[in-house]
Order: C-alpha cells, then sequence, then structure tokens
C-alpha cells in the first residue's frame, strides 16, 4: 500500500496550482491532505469527487482554518472524526480511517508560533493525542500517524538548528515530545531509510528559502513499531510545487 501525506496550505489554492494532475499521476492507495482550509460543500468535484477514491473531509468550526481529508481507494472499516477532545475536536485536526491492518491518522498539529497561548494548546494536544494513542495501543491497535507535526525533531531536520532554538518548531519542549513519541515505540518512517541531511518538507515561502534549500522537515509518518517490519519504504517529494510544503510517502505491505 502506497500512502502520501501533504499540508497543502488550502486546498482551493492549490487546486489552481496543479492538483488535480498531480493526484492523478500519483499511483497513490491513500491521500492525506492537511490544512485544507474549506469545508466539503465549498469545493467542486474536481477536488472532492475523484475518480476510483473515496474522501472524506474534517472541517473546523471557523471557516478557512485548519481541515484535513483523506482520500482512500479501498473503503475504511470505519472513519471517526476527531479523537473525542472538544478543545481539540473544534479545529478540525485528526481524521482517522480504519483499515483492517491498521488504523491511520492523519493530523494537522497545532502550530504554536503566534504566542505563548498557542504554544500552550500545541503541547496540550500533543499529549491529549498521544495518552490516545496509548489507550488505542493498550487494545492491540497498529498505527500509522502522518501530517504535518509543525516541530523538527533532530539538528539534522532543519537547515538553520543554532539560529532556531528559541522559535516554536524547534523548542526543546517540543522536541521532547517527539523524544518520549520515539522512546514509546513509534517509527519515524523516513530515518529508517535516510539519514541524510537536507531531508526537508518546509519552506518559509517570504524568504524564497526552498529555491536554497533552507528548510524544515515537519511532515512525518510514524509507525508503531510493529508495523515497522511491514515498512517498505518512506520519502518526501521536494520536487512537488504548490504549497510551502512537500508531500511524504511511505510504502507499507
Amino acid at each position: 500500500m502506497k500512502l502520501l501525506s501533504w499540508n497543502v496550505n488550502g486546498v482551493r489554492a492549490v487546486q489552481k496550482k496543479g492538483f488535480p494532475e498531480w493526484f492523478c499521476g500519483h499511483g497513490a492507495d491513500v491521500v492525506c491532505l492537511q490544512e485544507t482550509k474549506a469545508h466539503k460543500e465549498q469545493l467542486d468535484e474536481t477536488v472532492t469527487n475523484l475518480t476510483g477514491y473515496e474522501s472524506y473531509w474534517c472541517s473546523g468550526e471557523k471557516k478557512g482554518y485548519s481541515g484535513v481529508a483523506t482520500y482512500t481507494r479501498q473503503k475504511p472499516v470505519s472513519v471517526r472524526f476527531g479523537f473525542g477532545v472538544a478543545q481539540f475536536d473544534r479545529e478540525g485536526r485528526v481524521l482517522v480511517t480504519s483499515f483492517p491492518d491498521f488504523d491511520l491518522y492523519n493530523i494537522y498539529f497545532p502550530n504554536g508560533k503566534r504566542d505563548q497561548a498557542r504554544l500552550d494548546y500545541k503541547l496540550g494536544f500533543y499529549q491529549a493525542i498521544l495518552a490516545h494513542w496509548q489507550r488505542e495501543r493498550k487494545q492491540g491497535k497498529s498505527l500509522v500517524i502522518c501530517g504535518d507535526y509543525n516541530t523538527a525533531h533532530h539538528e539534522i531536520d532543519l537547515a538553520r538548528p543554532k539560529e532556531n532554538q528559541k522559535i516554536s518548531g524547534f523548542l526543546r519542549i517540543e522536541r521532547d515530545w517527539l523524544d518520549e513519541l520515539v522512546a514509546l515505540g513509534y517509527v519515524d518512517t523516513l530515518r529508517v531509510f535516510n539519514q541524510q541531511p537536507g531531508q526537508y518538507t518546509w519552506w518559509d515561502q517570504l524568504t524564497r528559502a526552498r529555491e536554497r534549500n533552507t528548510g524544515w522537515r515537519i511532515d512525518y509518518f510514524f509507525v508503531t513499531e510493529d508495523l515497522k517490519p511491514r515498512v517498505k519504504n518512506a520519502w518526501i517529494c521536494p520536487e512537488v510545487m504548490g504549497s510551502d510544503h512537500c508531500p511524504v510517502g511511505l510504502e507499507i505491505c
């Protein structure tokens, strides 16, 4: 099974930049989008009704903000919108599609850069979703978790680590949560196959950082450790334009 995840920074914007053509050419079984910034009823069928796929849309209460969508060839066993915590679910950040062998979490994690309140919200989301995953694992579930995590984990995961140590997205307290995630048996799939620097998924558009590959790796596919033997490949797609992020991919058997 081939899965792709992409923060599109507005599905209506990326629609005008070749999204339908890209979608038809990628050959994935599942595509997860984050930061869609749209409710399904605001979109036309060139986005919502793509041949061969079911699509599911989770939107927040606030129009033009947040939102995730999942396209899948195989109809899921079940679909859940949110994870049962109202203060986070109202922003439309979590969409769960259950398949026979695993549950797929498509998540747009909060950004903490605006102010301390949003950083606190982000950290609260981190702890709440991890507690939820741990409960799911105790019930015997295997998890694939993709999306924009909004944090670079290690110094190798961004171009200028020293300059960004006091910036949300590379704060020690945010990175500690990713450390905890790994310690609990969640696997960063890209690093199973690729230990090279320069593997970025987000670039600041204002400074044209993509032209210099001065970026951050903040988009991930994590899997629970029981699925690691089934992971055949993981990669990023920096050649795909249209957003300030690029897609990331996972192949699992």
